[in-house]
């Protein structure tokens, strides 16, 4: 599972019949340590958190993960948006609150 942070939403007018009606969401992963960007970049997930531009969440990427997620083993899905933060806590150090100066605590 990754953290990151909403950057921004796609829109696919031709795409794979699966993805009709779904909400794809473009994800910066990021370290939940201090925000700074992960190897894994940016991430194009399906939004099962009703998450937004800028929300922070959890990302699912792992194939068959995801697809039992959206409820079909031949899904061609492998990231999934699962949720939303609220805050990260590390060590006893809050290292992420929503709403909290631009997001870190």
């Amino acid at each position: 599972m990754l953290v990151g942070t909403v950057i921004g939403t796609v829109v696919a007018p031709v795409q794979h019949s699966f993805y009709d009606g779904q909400k794809l969401l473009l994800v910066r992963t990021e370290s939940p340590l201090d925000g700074t960007a992960a190897p894994e970049g940016v991430l194009l997930a399906i939004d099962r958190a009703h998450a937004g531009v800028g929300d922070k969440v959890l990302v699912l990427k792992e194939g068959s993960s995801a697809r039992a997620i959206v409820g079909d083993a031949r899904a061609p899905v492998r990231t999934v948006v699962v949720g939303v933060i609220d805050a990260i806590e590390i060590d006893g150090r809050a290292t992420y609150e929503h709403g909290m100066d631009g997001g870190n605590a």
